[in-house]
This record gives C-alpha cells, structure tokens and sequence, in this order.
C-alpha cells in the first residue's frame, strides 16, 4: 500500500501519548484505541497528524485545507456531547469529499435507534426481541403486554451506557422505575425488550459491497452467572479489574453447530446490508434458550484497540492487526458516495 497522509479524528480526552511508558492500566484503558490506531498506522509507513474534535467542525476544515490528507481515520464515537451527532461529522466529510473510515451517515442514522433497525431486521425474518418504546416527556406507564423478565436500556446510546443488573425488571413498578432512570440521568428515551437469558454473542462484519464476518465470538460471564442475570452492564465491557474479579472472557464461541454458526454470520451480513452500514461493524445477538439467534443491535465503528472483540476476532481469522487497519484503510479509500 502506498504511504498516505492520514488525518485521525479524535475527541481532545482520547489523545495518546507517543509511548505507553509510564502510563498506568487505567490510563491505557482510555485511549487504548486512538494509541493502537495511531501506533500502528506510524508503524506501517503514514504520516498522521491527530485531531482533537468536540465541539466546532472548524478544525477539520482547516487541516484538510492545509495539509490535504488523503483520507481520514474517524475514531469519533459523539460531537458537542451527543452520540446522535457522528453522523453529522461523517456527512461533513463527505460535503468535503475527503474519503474517511468507518460508516457512512445514513447507515449511523439507521442503527442508532433501536427500535427502528429492529423493525428494519424483523422485515427480513431475523428474530427480534418483542420491545415497546418510552419517549421522554411522556408519562410512563408499567403496563407490559410481553411479560417479564424485561430489559430497559436508552434508545439511542451505546457502550452499555445506563445498563446494570437493576436494568433487567420484573415488575411493572420496577419497570417504571427503570424508565424513568433512563429518562432522568440518561437523558434519552427508554427501549424496554424481552430479556433472552443467554449467551450474548457478537459477529464483526468488515466490507463495503463484498463482505466478510469474522468467527463468532461470545463474551463470557464468569462468575456472574451464578448470582445474577447475564446483563452486559458498563463494568463487565469495560472494567479490566472487574473483568479479571470475576472471571468474564472474550473468545471464539465454542459448542455451537456448524449450522448455529452460519446462520448467525448469514444473519449478521443480511442485518449488514438492511442497515446500509459499511466501512466496519459488531452486531450483537443473544442466543436463546430455544437455540434462535435473536438481533440485539448494530454497532458501526466499533472499537478496534488489538484487545476488544473486533480485532480478536480478526486475528482469530487470520488477519492481524497491522493488515486490518490496511483493510479498513482501504474500504475508506474506496467507498463510493
């Protein structure tokens, strides 16, 4: 591949530093994307150039008209605060015609509401939790036609923001309760989905037109199992020493049937394709006791640090680190708007 000037975007929080040296785990924690990213894109020949971006678009036009990247790395996961408002800098971008990484807007837009990629999925016959939406300023009402256990979660953010063991309810009180919690200190609207108690499972798909999913991989719940629900809560994704208390894994699926697994991947390329994501993504299910894989949600732009699901996976099919940054490079380079 020939050497190119790659412009990475960044929020100004996640700027790593050159080394690791000195860093603590914590530290690490944070920005352990943007450092792989970025190492790794100086390791294999590009120069880049880092851009902090929050709250102006500004920035981004001034460095693209002074040093003329020939793409863009977006690692931006929210703009001015709000998760919702990727979509806008990745359509700044393509005003700008400069090609970029990751997903397009409108498949953003698509997979950012819950309840609208799920009516999207159960068009095509793909299992979905039965679900009822709670729009904010309305007020909620525990009547619950599906029954419980239930699941409440925001509509709109991701990286299990707001999900805890208290999110999986079992009454109409706790339902209400939980609602409200989502309205209040979360600030969105609340999905609230039949809970499918069991394993959560997740298939990286890389691609634009020809697509490719990785292995089937499973996060493990450790110990967890057995004192409470199997909730993917901020702590059991995000916590390195609370993973490593409670023994909670990542790795490739085991004692799924050959049949299992190809039709979570067909699922997984199909919801792909509905979604009109490209570039990159995680789609997420939940098999059920009753052995159907049912589609949780989309996850454009997911991580990729070389120790998160996506880049394990990855490698787990034969594709290391350094080729997948050159992989997602070059879907960028060329998508067609």
């Amino acid at each position: 591949m020939r050497k190119l000037r790659v412009l990475v975007l960044l929020h100004p929080d996640l700027m790593p530093p050159d080394t690791l040296k000195g860093a603590s785990k914590k530290d690490i924690q944070e920005w352990k994307t943007e450092y792989d990213v970025i190492s790794t894109l100086r390791k294999l020949g590009h120069e880049v150039i880092p851009l902090g971006v929050q709250d102006e678009l500004k920035p981004i036009r001034d460095t693209f008209e002074e040093w003329k990247p020939n793409i863009v790395f977006n690692l931006l996961e929210q703009f001015h605060g709000e998760a919702a408002y990727d979509q806008n800098v990745a359509s700044y971008l393509e005003l700008l015609r400069v090609p970029y990484t990751g997903c397009n807007p409108r498949g953003l837009m698509l997979s950012r509401g819950k309840d609208l990629s799920k009516k999207l999925v159960t068009y095509h016959r793909i299992p979905v939790p039965k679900f009822t939406v709670y729009p904010l300023r309305r007020k909620v009402r525990g009547t619950s036609k599906m029954g419980f256990p239930l699941i409440v979660k925001s509509l709109s953010e991701d990286a299990s923001l707001g999900i805890a063991q208290a999110s999986v309810v079992d009454s109409e009180e706790k339902l209400v309760e939980r609602v409200e919690f989502i309205h209040e200190r979360i600030g969105t609207a609340a999905i609230a989905e039949q809970f499918i108690d069991g394993r959560e499972l997740y298939v990286g798909v890389i691609g634009n037109d020809r697509l490719q999913a990785l292995p089937v991989w499973e996060l493990e719940f450790g110990d967890l199992e057995k004192g409470g629900s199997r909730v993917a809560t901020e702590k059991v994704k995000h916590d390195p020493e609370y993973q490593l208390r409670h023994e909670i894994l990542q790795g490739p699926a085991e004692n799924l049937t050959p049949e299992q697994e190809a039709m979570i991947q067909k699922y997984a390329k199909r919801i792909y394709k509905t979604l009109e994501l490209d570039g990159y993504a995680r789609i997420d299910f939940r098999l059920g006791m009753d052995g159907k894989p049912y589609f949780l949600e989309a996850n454009p732009n997911p991580e990729i640090a070389k120790i998160e699901e996506f880049a394990s996976a990855a490698e787990f099919a034969g594709i290391e680190y350094p080729e997948l940054i050159t992989r997602i490079l070059n879907l960028g380079l060329k998508r067609t708007h």
